[in-house]
């Protein structure tokens, strides 16, 4: 059951929406199911004699009857309850009963107070409804809802664990602000995919992945294309910030702003100040000036992050809170980095694992920001980089860095719900789904070239890779050869030998990084780790001779998955069996 209270200042016109078509039809019988004297309000809905205008009248009356300096500007107190998809559907009986529970809880009207705000409960569809009030009470004092937000979402929880509901997770004050029921309804009314409050947040969060200072940050925010002001101090300082997308206007024609803590509670300027502030500007800007630095190829850069992330989820799985929560921040932003520099292919997936990171990122735990410096280093590296290829060694390396952020995902997750973080677990959760389904994009072609040329390495070679393992993975190996990256994993290390490494100690070295449990595919982050710390391709361009390279044998020992997509992680570490092929 969730609620969403916001304000607005004109009670005749969100009563007429309320009581109207909806914007496609969808609003059905709209009628009062409770009111804070149902006697005194009339309901347009089921009676014919009432009007909209009535019922606003006597709403507004309390308001009305202050002098007009002392009316509030924003009167009107909105809050639709909305039950989860596949909750039974309540009775307006019950509606009512939850109506008067929310406004009890919130200060708007408690129970015995005759004074208190008037207010109305309207249901127009099965699943929902709509608490009106307005904010001056019977004795012209305003309600006392410090925290209402809060106080309803408790009283949801309430209720749903009362009447067997789906229990949904409870909020902790960290999440950033929703966009009001106005602002969603006038990104709809004007053609846009989401509000600006959405759309600004993202362009802000970028902004910051990759910049070096406060200088670099405002100039990224500008780049984008969004409105930018400054607050400044007399001084000349800079007190804060504000944005606003180009055309996105009042009534009155002004640009409609945003704050930068409106937006997300770590975008104020001193948050961002405190991230930026991990190191040192000197030794920043001497790696920003490196000529290497700034030509250096996506594939590169993706390279180096994989690096980081996996120390990355070494961190998180220990017992440092602080040092866990910088990581976590320091993953968003990386993640940020890697979506706006990404191929076309997994563009779209991966802004959505941002987005749902972005809320695993903050909880009540005091991050040590000094923490994540390595990994806002390698987020400026790959947005310096410049955008990466879906081919090639940019499409090998793009997927080598995901399949670890796929277990810095499950890392995330553990560590939340491990710290009763119920809201940042599920986010993260979401962001590892939509990770998992950009890995898949990204590794379909580099994976099917490498188990290509491990289907070409003759059987006897086959065999000793499988020995190899054995010995590495004690009573593993059978599962990992029915694995479908199998052919990959033999392919890479026959290329690691060819390229003078020991095969079983860059294999015990890539185990012994961190662990495999929350691996879907174990063969597929060993595959990535070996050619990572081997310095091998991330593609599959062997050449074709040599001596693993001759002519296939026949394979006894090596069975071949039926399945030729690559393997993606999972949350149970299942893996897919196949019939070795005769």
């Amino acid at each position: 059951m969730v609620p969403d209270i916001s304000t607005g200042g004109r009670t005749y016109g969100l009563l007429a929406y309320l009581y109207g078509p909806g914007r496609r039809d969808e609003h059905t019988d709209p009628h009062i199911v409770a009111a804070w004297m149902p006697e005194l309000a009339p309901d347009p809905g089921r009676d014919p004699n009432a009007t909209l205008k009535q019922l606003t009248d006597r709403l507004d009356l309390p308001v009305l009857a202050l002098p007009k300096n002392r009316r509030p500007a924003r009167h009107v107190w909105h809050c639709p309850v909305r039950t989860a998809p596949g909750d039974r559907h309540l009775t307006d009986a019950e509606w009512a009963e939850v109506a008067r529970r929310i406004v009890h809880a919130t200060g708007i009207a408690e129970k015995g107070d005759d004074k208190a705000c008037r207010w109305i409960a309207v249901r127009h569809a099965d699943d929902h409804i709509h608490i009106v009030a307005t904010l001056k009470r019977e004795d012209g004092r305003s309600p006392r809802r410090h925290q209402d937000g809060i106080r309803a979402q408790a009283e949801c929880r309430r209720i749903e664990k009362e009447w067997g509901l789906q229990i949904l997770n409870e909020g902790d004050g960290t999440a950033a602000q929703r966009p009001t029921s106005a602002e969603r309804a006038k990104a709809e009314r004007t053609g846009r995919t989401e509000p600006p409050r959405e759309t600004l947040r993202e362009h802000v969060r970028q902004a910051l992945a990759g910049a070096v200072d406060e200088d670099e940050f405002f100039r990224h925010l500008v780049e984008a294309g969004l409105r930018v002001e400054k607050r400044l101090a007399p001084s000349g300082d800079v007190l804060g910030y504000k944005v606003a997308l180009p055309g996105d206007r009042n009534r009155d024609g002004e640009p409609i702003w945003f704050p930068g803590s409106r937006l997300a509670p770590d975008l104020s300027l001193p948050r961002i100040r405190q991230r930026l502030a991990t190191g040192s500007l000197e030794d920043e800007l001497a790696s920003a000036s490196d000529p290497a630095i700034r030509t250096a190829r996506p594939a590169s850069a993706r390279r180096d992050a994989t690096h980081v992330a996996e120390q990355a989820v070494t961190v998180v799985a220990g017992d440092d809170e602080a040092a866990g929560a910088a990581q976590l921040i320091g993953v968003g932003e990386l993640l940020d980095a890697v979506t706006q520099t990404a191929p076309a292919s997994t563009r779209r997936e991966l802004a959505e694992a941002a987005r749902a990171f972005e809320r695993a990122t903050r909880s009540h735990i005091r991050a040590e920001h000094a923490d994540h410096r390595a990994l806002r280093s390698a987020a400026r590296g790959i947005v310096r980089a410049g955008n990466a290829l879906g081919k090639g060694e940019d499409g090998g390396a793009t997927a080598m860095l995901l399949s670890t952020m796929v277990l810095v995902a499950m890392a995330a997750i553990r560590w939340h719900s491990a710290r009763g973080h119920a809201q940042q677990a599920a986010a993260a959760r979401r962001a590892a789904q939509h990770l998992r389904a950009a890995y898949q994009t990204a590794a379909a072609k580099p994976m099917k070239a490498m188990r290509e040329q491990g289907r070409r390495l003759p059987a006897s070679v086959r065999d000793r890779y499988a020995d190899t393992v054995e010995a590495a993975l004690p009573g593993r190996a059978d599962r990992v050869r029915r694995e479908p990256g199998w052919n990959a994993l033999t392919a890479t290390l026959a290329q690691a030998e060819q390229a003078g490494h020991d095969p079983e100690a860059l294999l015990q070295q890539a185990i012994g990084w961190s662990e495999l449990e929350t691996a879907g595919s174990v063969t597929d982050v060993l595959v990535w780790r070996l050619r990572r710390n081997g310095k091998l391709p991330a593609t599959a361009d062997l050449p074709r001779t040599g001596v693993h390279l001759r002519t296939p044998e026949p394979e006894p020992r090596s069975p071949k998955p039926q399945t030729e997509e690559p393997a993606i992680h999972n949350d149970t570490g299942s893996s897919r069996r196949s019939n070795p092929r005769r």
